[in-house]
């Protein structure tokens, strides 16, 4: 294999069609940023954006803005804008609340179908390192509703889908290591064994193709922080299948889910549709910069779209690889993503038995942005954990990203004091 060199992803770059799409967004001078996986990069529309939903829709049209200024629609506005990234169609998606509040809505929504279709499945299947929150959500809900939240490793999912199992729950992407599911080809085996699929699309919207029509799924839910560049606490999103949509009432069922919320009826009567998956009261400004961020996204269109960002990214984390493994061998690295296109989302996370954390904060004081995760000490190891969103990441950022990782290993110089000290956020 040809040594890759620095002017070789100076070429790349200059052949990458997408490239004018990084002039979309603000980025520190001089950073690195491999952590849109956790917080995407402000894009610069957002800015004015808020600041005019502020002065002029807040502080001139005030409570008119709710129909002049289109907010009471932004929910469905900002969730139809999603659904061109997930393979949903209009009206499918409302943008709200956080993934945590729509996944505890639709596993109950699920579990609830569960019970009249079939009462005696009363078991929830996830994995074992699914992003802890939809974990506890799942606890929660289990310990409220009688049933058992069984955890599994990724290989033992297929021998799971038991006749006692209502709900198989999974994370698309995982958080940890950045291994993606094949969607279709599990939610068809669900099926088949009579179970329902909540997918959770936080690592997966906007960073790899997903088309949650075209797999059958039944449920799904993401972020908006995240690949979508909508801003720290971003609102989440949440899907339904039309097939399921108006089986069951959600949870919280909140006034903004109601069928006509103005007319002020004592009696809850729930909307058609996703939209009775909305509760209270939307954050405008929020939703605001999240629109923001959704179009920087659908402006790929005009370059291919989700195929194009997935090429761009696969080349973009291939090329990391390759030079972790070329420029920082023999350094205790160890590869936990996968391999294979199929079966990897858009990072790369390195395991290292000792000093993760460290290496992590080292590369961030050279500003170079990633991130560090924890392991449990016997089946997962910590890990750098890498995320490349291919709108404004390119190919000299890789080989910079490498470079400076190289260094911080070679010398040591994680092992400063000031480097091991754990943070609240890591």
């Amino acid at each position: 294999m040809t040594r890759k060199t620095l002017e070789h992803c100076r070429q790349l770059d200059a052949q990458d069609p997408l490239r004018e799409l990084r002039h979309q967004f603000d980025l520190p001078p001089g950073v690195t940023y491999l952590d849109g996986n956790s917080l995407g990069v402000l894009p610069r529309a957002t800015a004015a954006r808020v600041a005019e939903v502020v002065t002029q829709e807040w502080g001139q049209g005030l409570i008119r803005s709710w129909n002049s200024a289109g907010w009471f629609d932004a929910p469905r506005r900002a969730g139809d804008k999603i659904a061109r990234l997930v393979g949903a169609g209009p009206n499918q998606v409302v943008a709200t609340d956080s993934t945590s509040i729509n996944l505890f809505k639709v596993l109950s929504a699920a579990l609830n179908m569960a019970r009249e279709d079939t009462p005696q499945r009363k078991t929830l299947v996830s994995e074992r390192s699914n992003f802890p929150t939809d974990l506890y959500i799942a606890e929660a809900l289990c310990r409220e509703r009688g049933c058992t939240l069984k955890l599994v490793e990724p290989e033992q999912i297929a021998e799971s889908l038991t006749p006692d199992v209502a709900v198989l729950m999974l994370t698309h992407v995982n958080y940890r290591t950045g291994a993606m599911h094949d969607m279709a080809a599990v939610s068809a085996a669900a099926h088949a064994a009579g179970i329902l699929t909540v997918w959770d699309l936080a690592h997966s919207a906007g960073a790899v193709p997903v088309d949650l029509s075209g797999a059958q799924a039944d449920f799904a839910v993401g972020c908006g922080y995240k690949y979508l560049n909508g801003g720290p606490g971003a609102p989440a999103f949440v899907w339904v299948a039309p097939r399921h949509a108006d089986r069951f009432w959600q949870p919280l069922a909140g006034w903004w889910g109601h069928i006509a919320p103005f007319d002020f009826s004592p009696d809850y009567q729930p909307a058609p549709g996703i939209t009775r998956y909305l509760c209270g009261t939307q954050p405008m400004l929020s939703m605001a910069a999240l629109e923001c961020g959704l179009d920087t996204l659908l402006a790929a269109e005009l370059f291919g779209g989700m195929a194009a960002l997935r090429a761009k990214s696969l080349a973009l984390t291939d090329l990391f690889i390759e030079l972790v493994e070329q420029r920082c061998a023999d350094q205790g690295l160890t590869l936990a993503t996968p391999r294979e296109h199929a079966q990897r989302g858009s990072q790369v996370c390195l395991a290292r038995a000792a000093g993760a954390y460290a290496i992590v904060q080292a590369l961030i004081a050279r500003d170079v942005i990633g991130d560090f995760r924890a392991g449990d000490g016997v089946a997962h190891p910590d890990i750098l954990r890498f995320g490349f969103t291919p709108l404004y990441i390119g190919f000299e950022d890789v080989w910079n990203a490498v470079e400076q990782l190289r260094q911080v290993l070679a010398s040591g110089e994680w092992q400063q004091p000031e480097f091991n000290q754990k943070h609240a956020v890591t």
